[in-house]
């Protein structure tokens, strides 16, 4: 999900959310979408995941469909956070990056379990918060790091050509190395400051069993009203 959208500390909104789809579940978003104003689908017009653009490839693509100048945020749709995630701090600890210098861009994590390293990348950070380097799925002993990224990336308006110089590079490359976000990022980390914003957990929705233990998780939080602000 892509959302660009001004990010002044006095005003946040979302100027355009554009959820990405194939060319197989287009009319379905399409119609759901046609309920909101400043939700548009863009598709990437493939019907298989073998002949799949890549996540990098789509994100590039909303961007230059929707001519879109500005910072960006993108979710991964099977992301869920917990019921104390505030969008108002992740937005106040991006527009305070963004005064010191617009080339900043913000990246979540949290502290995973020492076993599910494997499963998530990896930041390495540094004293002042900025990462140093995102680790795919590493053994709990090639990193001494055990905070996980989830895909939730606040991409400034000066990164964003960035998307085209890493596809470049890549062109060659297997899909594998187009298709995770993370990619981008782990590339990204090397060439513009990318810091991160601590939260207390997630809930990776991409799967039945996980879709369950959130939903049973949420129904014994009656209380949540506010979530997201």
């Amino acid at each position: 999900m892509l959302c660009p959208g001004p990010t002044a500390r006095t005003a946040f909104m979302l100027s355009l959310v554009s959820p990405q789809t194939n060319a197989v579940y287009l009319a379905a978003f399409e119609q759901w979408a046609s309920h909101f104003t400043n939700v548009k689908i863009v598709s990437d017009q493939t019907r298989s995941n073998d002949d799949r653009l890549g996540a990098v490839a789509c994100l590039q693509l909303a961007v230059k469909h929707f001519d879109i100048e500005d910072h960006v945020l993108v979710i991964g749709g099977d992301t869920l956070f917990k019921e104390d995630f505030s969008l108002s701090e992740v937005k106040g600890r991006f527009s305070d990056l963004q005064a010191k210098s617009e080339n900043s861009c913000l990246v979540l994590s949290y502290q995973c379990k020492e076993e599910e390293t494997h499963k998530y990348g990896i930041l390495e950070v540094g004293s002042d918060l900025r990462v140093l380097c995102m680790k795919e799925k590493p053994l709990p002993s090639e990193t001494k790091s055990r905070s996980a990224c989830p895909c939730f990336y606040m991409f400034s308006k000066k990164s964003l050509p960035l998307l085209d110089t890493f596809l470049e590079e890549k062109k060659e490359a297997p899909i594998d190395e187009k298709d995770a976000p993370g990619n981008f990022v782990s590339w990204l980390i090397l060439r513009e400051p990318v810091y991160t914003h601590q939260v207390s957990g997630r809930f990776d929705v991409g799967n039945l069993p996980s879709y369950i233990e959130c939903d049973l998780y949420f129904r014994e939080k009656r209380d949540v009203g506010s979530y997201m602000v």
